[in-house]
Parts: structure tokens; sequence; C-alpha cells
């Protein structure tokens, strides 16, 4: 915790999530539904009284001789990117944190998290070995030179990675999961060690049957993995701090092009390849890549970090290449924040600005740590989605998850999104048409209490919006 935030003041805003949460788990016992009748707009609102609630609704009335003040104009004909969908991270530490609670309340937390009646969440990441949120330091064939990956072995995982990950399944058998390496083994790599460092080109060929490998023995313990990166963050190979490597743009090229991407087609793999795994800022990048004809071969998606440039960068990308899909695969809360609890709107801005720019799923960083941002090997201070207290067990919900909650609650897959349009200071919006007819508009607000009108053909909807609030509309 920083120094001007107590223990005590975490407490407090503990006891105001777990309330929060008596009030969500109230209101979510069965599945959000559309209300037909009257044209209402069923209201949705996490504020800082009340999470994911259920609000009074309104209703449409005739634009004609109305004064228009702050307006939203939705106009459903033009539509954009589908949506694949929302999570987190099943990191080795968010996996470990998990496995400590008792059956009971786990099967009582996933499905909360991921029974579609609920959050819903079905696009989730796994890390392939290691990553700076992992108890040990561990690759699937650590050790001497390996190139015939003889010693290559998933054991690790099986303990309470791949038993959570089949759990999570169950629950909702649309989980879609992609996998990212943090580092290759030691010995693929300059130096030898998975601590920072670069690939070693001449064992490219090898990586890839890794990858093959890892793909094979999940899907022969119950867990097909649907999409893959070669690298997470290749920009970078944090001082040695953590596990990563440092991939240029060539390596990426001939390792998709001329390895992995052929190697998964001969075996019959369905599995997707992501490139990049890196921030808005690395867009040129991008653009190279797929500008190789290789690359675009075997390539169906870019994902994207947010911590540096803007997420305009994707739409540049997407303007060139519009039929590569965009995703949003990281990214996370400090748990040391005073406003970790409590920071639902930045995570609304945030999610509606990289969902206007093209992307079709949202995946958070870990999805659950203890209070203290544990289990890790890595520098940063990152919270879970959830903080799951270690001594009692308590789990705590995170401004980012009632942002996330506004969202995947009611945003089904193969939404489309919609054109809307209003450039209002300190209020975000972005709106969608699921595949049952609902349209469904979220709308973060960074300011004071204010009142818009939502504009739809020749109607209009006196759209009440609380201070430091994120707000979900609901009709058909």
């Amino acid at each position: 915790m920083p120094a001007h935030a107590t223990r005590r003041d975490f407490l407090k805003l503990s006891a105001l999530s777990l309330a929060a949460v008596t009030m969500y788990e109230s209101s979510a016992a069965e599945p959000a539904k559309p209300s037909l009748s009257g044209g209402a707009i069923d209201v949705w609102v996490t504020n800082k009284k009340v999470r994911c609630a259920q609000s009074e609704s309104i209703s449409w009335q005739p634009a004609s001789g109305r004064a228009v003040g702050e307006a939203i104009a939705l106009d459903p004909e033009r539509k954009f990117q589908d949506v694949l969908g929302f999570g987190a991270a099943f990191t080795d530490a968010a996996c470990y944190t998990l496995s400590r609670l008792s059956a009971d309340a786990r099967d009582q937390l996933f499905h909360e998290l991921f029974h579609p009646s609920q959050m819903g969440l079905n696009v989730c990441r796994t890390c392939i070995g290691a990553s700076d949120y992992s108890k040990t330091l561990f690759s699937y064939d650590e050790g001497d030179p390996d190139p015939e990956l003889q010693r290559f072995s998933i054991d690790h995982d099986r303990e309470y990675i791949l038993p959570l990950l089949r759990q999570a399944r169950a629950v909702n058998p649309d989980l879609f999961l992609f996998s990212s390496p943090w580092s290759p083994p030691g010995w693929m790599k300059s130096g030898g060690s998975m601590l920072g460092g670069s690939m070693r080109p001449r064992y490219l060929a090898s990586y890839a049957q890794y990858f093959l490998k890892f793909l094979q023995a999940y899907a022969a313990a119950g867990v097909p993995v649907q999409a893959v990166t070669p690298q997470n963050e290749p920009d970078t190979d944090q001082d040695g701090r953590m596990p990563a490597c440092i991939w240029p743009q060539e390596h990426e090229i001939a390792f998709v092009s001329e390895h992995l991407g052929p190697l998964l087609e001969k075996n019959g793999m369905q599995t997707r390849i992501w490139i990049l795994d890196h921030n808005y800022n690395l867009w040129g990048r991008v653009l190279c890549e797929l500008d190789d004809p290789g690359v675009r071969l075997y390539c169906g998606g870019v994902a994207w970090h947010g911590y540096a440039g803007e997420p305009e960068m994707m739409s540049k990308v997407q303007a060139v290449h519009p039929d590569v899909g965009m995703h949003w695969t990281e990214g996370g809360s400090d748990y040391t924040s005073p406003d970790y609890l409590t920071d639902w709107v930045r995570w609304g801005k945030t999610f509606t600005g990289v969902l206007r720019n093209w992307c079709r799923s949202i995946t958070g960083w870990n999805l659950a740590l203890d209070e203290r941002g544990q289990p890790k090997i890595g520098p940063f201070p990152c919270g879970g989605l959830l903080t799951i207290q270690s001594g009692t067990k308590e789990v705590i919900r995170s401004g980012q998850y009632w942002a996330f909650a506004q969202l995947s609650r009611f945003i089904r897959r193969g939404a489309q999104r919609l054109d809307s349009q209003g450039a209002l200071r300190d209020l975000h919006h972005a709106a969608f048409e699921n595949p049952g007819g609902e349209t469904v508009m979220v709308i973060s607000n960074a300011g004071a209490d204010r009142t818009v009108n939502l504009q739809l053909e020749q109607k209009v909807a006196d759209v009440r919006l609380d201070e430091d609030s994120v707000t979900t509309l609901l009709w058909k």
C-alpha cells in the first residue's frame, strides 16, 4: 500500500465492495433481459452507491419539437466489427490464488464469472510457461539445449492451471482461450535464461514445434486453445527482471511465415495466430509485418496492449488491413492505487475507446491475486480483476471488474458495433446490436451529474448519468 493509504482505508473500501457485491448478486440471479413493452429502455448503473444495479427504466419520446442539449446520436444502419467477447488472464498466479478457495466457494465464483447468465466472461488468456505473475520460473523444456524437445512436458500445469481451465469451460462451453509465452526456454535464447535476452534464430523451427506440442498437450488434457501470440511484449526484455524476450520484427515475420504457420497448417491445427501482443505505439511494426505475404497467409489478428500510445493507432492498421481482427489482450490496475476499487469510469473509458477502434475482444490482466498482488516474480504492482484475501479468502471486486460487468453481462458474442456520435466532455460511449436484436449502449461519465439526449431516428430519450458512473442501456 502507498504511504498515504492505510490498511484501515483499504478495508473500508473492501467493505464497500462487499456490500456492492450483495446488490450485484441479488440483481444478477437471472439474465438481464430487455423490456419490450412501450419502447422502454432498461438501465443498469455502477456509481458511488451501487454496482451494476438495475435502475428505473426510461422511455423513447417523439423527437419533434424538443429542445436538444448534450446529445448522442445513434445510427443503426452503420455497423462495424463484431464482438468476440471479454475476459481476463489465467496466469499461474491467478490459478494458484483461485485454487486456494474451497470447492464450494470456487464453484459459486466461477458461476458468477463465466456463466452466460452472469458476467459471461468468454475470452481468456493463458501463459505458455512462466510469466511475471507465476510462483516459480519455468518453461516446458528447461535445461541443456534440447532441439528435439525430448524433455517437453506440461506437468507443471496439471496441478492447478488445467483443472481451473476445465472448470471455467464447463461453466461456459463457449470460452475462447488464447495463449502467450513470456519467454522461450532459456537454451533457445542469448544469455541462456528466461529472464530478458533475445531469441536465437537457429531455434525458430524447434520453437514452432514447442508451440505445437503445447497445443496438442493442452487439447489432450481437455483444454483446446483457439489462438496464440508468438511473444508477449516483443519490444522489451524488461531489463532481465522477469521472463521476457526481445523479438525483432524480422524474426517474428520469419517465425510466423516460415515455421509456426506452416507447421500448424500441416498438422491440421485450426489455432489462430495473433501478432505483436504489445503497445499501440508499435502500429508501424504491425503494418510492416502484415504487409508480408507469408505473415498474412497465417495471421488472423493483432494483439494490443494499452500501456503506450493511443487506441486510435489501431484504426490506422485497420484502415490498411480491414480483414485482420484487432484484440485488446492485456491491461490491469495497480493494487496500491487508492482508487483500485472505484476506478470503473477510467476502465469504462478505456474499454469503449478500444471498442470504438475496432477491437473484437477485451482481455484484462490477472483474473485474481491476493491483497499484496502476489504471487509474482516480476517487478510490477499489478492488482487482479479480483482480490482474494490470503487469510480469510474474502473475494473483493475491483473497479475494473465493475467496468467489465457493465459490458460483458449485456454485449453478446457476435454483436456488431453501431455508429454513435457525440463528442462530449468527460463522456465516452459505444453501442452494439446483439444477435438477438437487442441494442446495447454503454456510457462512461467522468464528470458531474448530467442528462443527455439519446437520439435514434425520430425518437429521443433523456438519459440521466450520475457523477463518476458507467451506465448500460438495453432495449429492443
